[in-house]
């Protein structure tokens, strides 16, 4: 694949740029139903239309079940994490990891000349840092049996 295709724009280009969003006046159980059907761990939360915050599984464990608050009545703007990273699209992979790794954050959304492009989660990018190794190690393997060209 090579480090030039190691860039959060080529995973947005491989899964998809759909980022979904709730507003902040949303009950903790709107969003937890609406990250249930469409399988994520994190909706961005948009105040006519501009990211203010992202609301994770994290934060309903943490300020929503452990803080015993109510989540039919809770809004997700007074639970949401507002102190998020945002990244460039053309930020490579291995620095969007090591921003997860230094932030404790699962989720980056990515976001372009000002507008949001799209989200990546840690598992999006181990899914693409185990597929370009096991690449890498079929050409290693192909050209030790001698059935690479070179």
């Amino acid at each position: 694949m090579g480090e030039a295709m190691d860039i959060v724009a080529s995973i947005l280009s491989d899964k998809g740029r759909k980022v979904h969003t709730i507003p902040p006046t949303a009950t903790v159980f709107e969003a937890v139903e609406k990250m249930s059907a469409a399988g994520v761990g994190a909706l961005i939360v948009c105040d006519q239309g501009a990211p203010t915050g992202i609301f994770s599984e994290r934060d309903l464990m943490t300020r929503v079940i452990l803080a015993k608050r109510n989540p039919a009545t809770t809004p997700v703007g007074e639970v949401m994490s507002t102190d998020v990273v945002c990244i460039e699209p053309k930020i490579s992979t291995t620095e969007a990891m090591a921003i997860m790794t230094s932030r404790r954050c699962r989720h980056l959304p990515v976001v372009s000349e000002g507008a949001l492009a799209g989200i990546v989660s840690i598992g999006d990018l181990v899914r693409w840092t185990s597929r370009n190794q096991e690449f890498e190690i079929l050409r290693l393997t192909e050209y030790i049996h001698g059935k690479y060209p070179g």
